[in-house]
This record gives C-alpha cells, structure tokens and sequence, in this order.
C-alpha cells in the first residue's frame, strides 16, 4: 500500500493518485486502564490479523490525552494500571495473551499495538478522543471544549506534538484525528478556528505524511459554520473533515415515525450540516456510525438502511463504531458487554455475520481516481441487504445478488429506470407486487430523491 495518504479533491488518494477508501473500524485504547481493549482475550496480531479478515483496512486507535503528556501515566506499567483498577484477572489474561506487552509501559504498549497493525499491514489513523482517561462523552465531563477542566489547549498542543513526532516514519499511520466530539457550554466557532487550525499546523510540521482529520462542533455533528469561512491552513491536500451519525443521534425517530420520510429529512440536514463539504473539494470521513449489533433494536436497524444508502451512494470513507466485543472497565462495570461490538464479549467470534457481510459493499471503492476510468454506470441497491438488483431475463422477476453483478442501469429524463443498451425497463405496478423488466409506453416513474439515489 503505496504511502503517504494525501487529498484530491474530496477523495483520498495514494502516491500514485489512485483512490484509497478507509474502510475502518475503531478500537477503543482511551478509557481507565489506558491499554487496547480486548489484550486479555486475544493476542495482539491476531486481532490485527482478524481486522484485516473482516474486510477492514483500517482502525481508528483511539488514545487519551494525558497517556502523551503526563510522564506519570506513560511510565506505568500495563500490569500496574490493571491493579490500580483491581483488575487482577485481566491481568491473568494478558499474562497468557500478550506476555511481551504485560510489563510494557502504557506508552509502549500503545505502540506495540499500533506496530502489529502496522506489521498487518492495517492502516492506521490517531485519534485523539479525550484527556482524562474514561468513557466518552458528556457535556459535563471535563473534556469536551478548549478551556474545560481537563481541555488546556496548550497541553493538547503539546501532546498532538508529541504523537505526531513519535509516530513520524511509522509504516501505515496515515492520518491523525485532532479531538473526538467537541461539545459542551464553552464550545464556540471563533476558538474552533483558532485551535483546530492551531493544531493541525502543529501536526503537520512534526509530521507532513500524515492526513489531519477535523471534528466539528455539538458532538461531532455540525460544520456548518465552515461553509462561509473555510478553515485556513499553510499546506494543502492534506484535510480531511469527520462527522459522527448513530440511529440515536435522531432520538427515536426511526421507530416512531415514517422511516422513509425521517431518512430524507434527516439526510436533508447532515447533507447541510456536514456533507457540504464534498461540494467544497474535502474529504468526508463517517468516523463514527455503528448499530445494536443483536439485531432486536427497530430504531438501530431502520438508521442502517437509511446510512447504507447514504453511504453508498457518496462512496465516504468510515469506520465502524466498533470492534470490541468487551471492555476491561467501563463506568465502572468490569467486562462490560459492547452490544455495538463487531466482535463477540471473548473476542473470538464475529457477533453478527450478517451485518458484516451487508457491510462488505461498502468496504470497496465504486469510483474516484483509478476507479472512474470505466464508463460510469448506476446500479439499484437494496441497503437493507447490502445487495443489488440482478436481471437474468425479461421472463423472470428480478432477484438481489452481489453488486459487482449487478447490471447497469439508466435513469432517463422520463424518470424511467432502464438496462442500459436494452429496451427493458423496470416495472412496479403496486407496493408488494413482485417487480420486473418490461417494455411498454407507459412506463411507471421514478423520482430519485437525494436519500434514493444511488
């Protein structure tokens, strides 16, 4: 994988120009213990290997703050921060795990991980999700806006630095995330320009391989404020901007409502509030969407359908909130159960493989640089099923199968849907009937909405 990762356009390219996706997943390295979760299940490169397995070529390694600016926290040992935490049978299983990481210092054993990811040849972004080690987040915890109690922006400055420095040269840590989430009472536009655009200097002069990754306000969800005063750098294709979207974000509509409506409405409003920025020439990164992986959550799954669409159809680079199956300590549960996990409460299985494998389509370009020299064509996905529609013949209903079999359509100017370089075109008569391709002079049509175009 040809590094270092820049920007073209709204794309992210390699050396060669040819479009790279980041189709990631994150792992959460930031809470109490300040270690990776899951060490104590699974060998590290075993993990690394299973990310690489699932389809992902990318994790988005969270770390908190003090780990790279308290030389108290970075001095500890793995084993010492366990029992700090009464984790004594954790500290058994990473013992029997990873016997070359438990007596690490939590400084090296962050980058012991970020080197078997690396040796995996999984790529690698840096996201600075927090200061104090813990759960993320609330508006009231301490981290969430320059000038809170653990958020001195001098001290971030110093340890985005320090990251930025220390992983210079590293094979595949191809881009770092400036601050998770930013939210609460003191967030406002003006010490957004003013440290976010601080910070992404400080990263790229001690390391310019790196792409900088920007978050915008109210938890991650609004960047609106960029699009009449764009952000002000000395160097150039290197920004990338991220936006946070859960089915939650949107209370519980998805259940209570219409969720055809509430998905155009709400895609009317992240298209506003954050997708802008593809028109504007950047990147979007999804570096944080995820479901109720058991399958039983009605809100979670009519999102899903709504977000796969939506991401196929711009082709965004995402990661997957998350791959840990379970936490060492969260909110002061010991092993918690991560619902939203890919992976199952031992690490060891895939918790759902249905939705993985829904999410494979999304795991590979459709178009960009390198891609769009083939004659661009539309296909009809089906998100529910992360397939798309097959034509065999005018005789027999149409079926779903792999999109990379999926025939070429053409959306005419008479809101008809045909195969391309046939006659044939697709014919609903009514809601349930079974759909088919046919050809008559009164055509059914389709209106492809924003939320329906893919």
């Amino acid at each position: 994988m040809a590094q270092p990762l820049s920007t073209n356009f709204r794309w992210i390219v390699n050396e060669s120009g040819q479009r790279v996706k980041l189709a990631c997943v994150n792992w959460v390295a930031h809470l109490d213990v300040v270690v990776a979760e899951g060490l104590n299940k699974q060998p590290v490169d075993v993990i690394s290997k299973g990310i690489l397995d699932m389809g992902f070529n990318c994790v988005r390694l969270t770390w908190p703050l003090f780990l790279f600016t308290n030389d108290t926290l970075a001095s500890t040992t793995v084993r010492k921060s366990f029992k700090n935490q009464g984790l004594v049978e954790s500290i058994a299983g990473l013992q029997a795990n990873n016997p070359s990481i438990v007596d690490l210092s939590l400084i090296n054993a962050y980058q012991a991980v970020v080197a078997s990811l690396a040796n995996n040849n999984v790529m690698i972004i840096l996201d600075n999700h927090i200061s104090k080690p813990g759960w993320c987040c609330s508006n009231f915890d301490g981290n969430g806006f320059f000038g809170d109690q653990y958020f001195n922006p001098d001290v971030w400055i110093k340890g985005l630095t320090k990251v930025a420095t220390m992983f210079n040269g590293t094979k595949n840590v191809v881009a770092m995330s400036l601050r998770n989430e930013l939210r609460g009472q003191k967030q406002n536009v003006n010490d957004w320009y003013r440290y976010m655009q601080m910070g992404a200097e400080a990263v790229h002069t001690a390391n310019p391989n790196v792409l900088v990754i920007l978050s915008g306000l109210n938890y991650d969800k609004d960047l609106s404020f960029t699009l009449n005063k764009p952000v002000k750098l000395t160097f150039t294709n290197k920004l990338v901007f991220e936006v946070h979207w859960y089915g939650f974000s949107n209370g519980k509509a998805w259940e209570t409502s219409n969720p055809n409506q509430v998905c155009g409405q709400v895609l009317d409003n992240l298209m506003r509030s954050a997708g802008f920025v593809l028109d504007q020439g950047y990147p979007l990164f999804v570096s944080e969407f995820g479901v109720d992986m058991r399958g039983n959550n009605v809100n979670d799954n009519r999102y899903l359908n709504c977000f796969m669409g939506w991401a196929a159809e711009y082709d965004l680079d995402w990661a997957l909130w998350t791959l840990v199956g379970s936490y060492y300590l969260r909110e002061g549960v010991v092993g918690m159960n991560e619902y939203y996990g890919v992976l199952d409460w031992n690490w060891c299985d895939i918790r759902n493989s249905t939705f993985l494998q829904r999410l494979s389509v999304l795991q590979s370009p459709f178009r960009g640089p390198g891609y769009d020299e083939t004659r661009p064509h539309k296909v009809i996905f089906h998100p529910m099923t992360g397939l798309c529609i097959q034509w065999k013949s005018p005789f027999e209903p149409l079926v779903l199968s792999l999109c990379s079999e999926a025939e070429a359509w053409t959306y005419t100017p008479q809101n008809t849907l045909t195969i391309k370089g046939t006659y044939f075109c697709l014919q609903a008569n009514e809601l349930g009937a079974t759909s088919k391709t046919w050809c008559n002079l009164q055509l059914p049509q389709f209106k492809m909405g924003n939320h329906l175009r893919f």
